[in-house]
């Protein structure tokens, strides 16, 4: 539809200022309607009857003559003109062009038609196809109260004022692709067939409010320089597609409905993006779309993806979604951004954070303008779970009140200056023997459902599964972030993951491990208590019953003295004999008084005292080896109690 063959027609060929006239010869004439005498052209109009079919390429055209070729057309009773198939290709309109009242049983086509002033089609229908393909309009374009049977086509047309499409319906298919315009107002228009917009250019606003797209619509590549409203729009079978769009302005779709997926891949958008009381029945994708000076997007309810993807924010944006899944894969902030979802997954790998950005699970619904809360269908889990921050500097990032249970952070950095804020949940060990509640990484879990089984949660398909002593140094950064901000109890766990790690890395020298696995089974890395304590119940216990068979002797040696005299001065020495290994059946050992004794012995090795007491060879030496390990464990008992109270 870009234009008309000239030479499909016979042409006036009548000369005016030095050109000869394209005008279609009008029936047996040899001139065009503009250009027959008036005896020719009264004789003409008069054979012309309701229904009859017009064809005027080529043809110069005033309001005068358009009024006057409609004049024998119309119905006296309703006033309104009937005509059959109506051919206005190439005609050249001098002024405005009003064509009001017209009912034309086929199509219409002002192909490559010429305005000098504006079009005004006014309570106009056609049972065919309304052709502006390739026309070129000085001032505006109206199609007020119309109904179109056909197709709309608008190929290439050049309106240099605004373009009011507000007619009821376009039974057929909307083209207005490389279309340009001043603005343009498409409000409350139903078009059954596929609209598209495809690289049109609207160098004002744009208006779409209420418009029913029935086949979806393609507005990829379209320019619009000013706001563009989608209020209330319906975009049924197709979708809408905005891929590489620029927008200058707002584009708010309040109250509008996407029965398919919406697009804005590659777009530049300069406004805001609003969403509130919208109905998503599908995904929405802004990858690579470039958002200039965007400040708020939503609130966005979608039961499936919003994908950001690529996406670039260049100034401070606040992002709104009720969503299943939120997509921010290399995402790139260059300023700072809030991020506040409700039941979203959400995947941060390999975004870049330029300031600081938030990820918040918010607890409470989105609600309107007018103040109520927006509905939330096909959305069950309010969980706000964050399954990635793989890739990225997380020097910038703020995680509160999200679900880190399946995140992999391995591949991150600055994870040590990560925030975490709130209840921030993360894995904890299956039920088991020895399996100490804790908080872990999933990736743990990942390498020992590969290794061990045993209930630990396995690996998603395509997830790779990191060694332990790549695991190692993330538990260490999370510790020391945890720290920094003041949490020592929840520090405590990832210090205990990342002893862990280290204790299974095969990479590590044979004995520090074993010294590891040691320190783990005294008293879990010094951070659980009780296994301190059992620890030093048990060394106690042998203590006291070494003490009671071997250590303590008979009885309490006796000091003997013997002295000499020179009749001036007596000399005396003491001597106090060696005590005496206990003998005798074990049982007669196990007495009250030798218990007692024991214990005391015991009690005064824990505080590093000597007791007094005297002992044998071998309670020597047990109770030396008491005071060594024994105050050990009681420290580590004290150590893993204040790791889980201190802040």
């Amino acid at each position: 539809m870009n234009g008309t063959d000239t030479s499909a027609w016979p042409h006036c060929g009548h000369l005016d200022t030095g050109e000869a006239c394209r005008g279609r010869r009008v029936n047996a004439h040899t001139a065009c309607l503009a250009h027959l005498d008036g005896a020719e052209r009264a004789a003409h109009l008069a054979s012309l009857t309701p229904g009859t079919d017009l064809d005027h390429r080529g043809t110069p055209f005033t309001q005068s003559l358009l009024d006057e070729l409609l004049a024998p057309l119309r119905d006296p009773g309703s006033g309104r003109a009937r005509v059959g198939e109506a051919s206005f290709d190439e005609v050249r309109f001098t002024g405005d062009a009003e064509l009001t009242g017209i009912d034309f049983g086929g199509f219409c086509s002002f192909a490559s038609a010429v305005f000098g002033g504006g079009v005004y089609l006014q309570d106009v229908r056609t049972g065919g196809d309304l052709r502006m393909g390739a026309a070129r309009i000085e001032g505006e374009m109206w199609l007020d109260d119309s109904d179109v049977g056909g197709d709309a086509w608008f190929y290439e047309a050049r309106i240099r004022g605004a373009l009011r499409f507000c007619a009821r319906e376009v039974g057929g298919s909307a083209m207005f692709r490389r279309m340009t315009c001043g603005d343009a107002y498409f409000s409350g228009a139903r078009l059954r067939g596929a609209a598209s917009f495809d690289e049109a250019v609207v160098e004002g606003e744009a208006a779409f409010d209420g418009v029913v797209f029935e086949e979806g619509a393609d507005f990829a590549r379209i320019r619009i320089s000013g706001r563009a409203g989608f209020d209330g729009a319906h975009f049924h079978r197709g979708g809408a597609r905005f891929d590489g769009a620029d927008i200058g302005g707002d584009m708010p779709f309040a109250e509008a409905h996407f029965a398919s997926e919406a697009t804005f891949d590659g777009a530049a958008i300069s406004g805001d993006l609003s969403f509130s009381g919208a109905r998503l029945e599908a995904g929405v994708g802004f990858r690579r779309a470039v958002f200039r000076r965007t400040a708020r997007i939503g609130p966005l309810v979608c039961p499936g993806t919003v994908d950001l993807s690529d996406a670039v924010f260049e100034t401070p944006v606040t992002l709104e979604a009720a969503a299943r899944e939120v997509r921010c894969r290399r995402t790139r902030w260059a300023s700072t951004a809030a991020l506040r979802l409700r039941y979203a997954r959400v995947d941060m790998s390999d975004a870049v954070l330029e300031l600081p950005v938030t990820v918040v699970g918010r607890p409470r619904r989105f609600v309107s303008p007018e103040g109520q809360a927006i509905a939330e269908p096909g959305l069950t889990d309010d969980r706000v779970r964050v399954t990635s921050v793989q890739g990225v500097d997380a020097a910038h990032l703020v995680l509160a009140d999200v679900d880190l249970t399946g995140c992999l952070f391995t591949e991150a950095v600055h994870l040590d200056q990560l925030r975490l804020e709130g209840r921030c949940h993360l894995a904890v060990p299956p039920p088991g023997p020895r399996r100490i509640r804790r908080r872990t990484l999933a990736e743990e879990h990942h390498w020992r459902a590969s290794r061990y089984g045993d209930g630990w949660t396995p690996a998603p398909p395509g997830v790779g599964i990191p060694d332990p002593g790549v695991l190692a140094p993330v538990y260490r950064q999370l510790r020391k972030a945890l720290e920094d901000g003041r949490n020592e109890p929840g520090a405590a766990d990832f210090y205990y993951g990342e002893m862990e790690m280290r204790r299974h890395d095969a990479a590590a020298p044979r004995g520090e491990r074993m010294l590891l696995r040691l320190y783990w089974a005294l008293s879990g890395y010094g951070l659980r208590a009780v296994r301190a304590l059992v620890w030093l119940l048990l060394a106690m216990t042998a203590t006291v019953l070494a003490m009671m068979l071997w250590g303590l002797p008979r009885a309490d040696p006796d000091p003997v003295s013997a002295g000499t005299t020179d009749g001036r001065r007596i000399t005396l020495t003491t001597r106090k004999p060696e005590p005496a290994a206990p003998q005798g059946p074990y049982a007669k050992r196990l007495s009250a008084a030798r218990f007692e004794k024991s214990l005391r012995v015991v009690a005064n090795s824990v505080i590093f005292r000597a007791s007094g007491q005297d002992l044998t060879t071998v309670g020597t030496y047990v109770e030396m080896t008491a005071r060594l390990v024994e105050p050990a464990l009681l420290g580590l008992a004290f150590l893993a109690v204040r790791s889980r109270v201190k802040r």
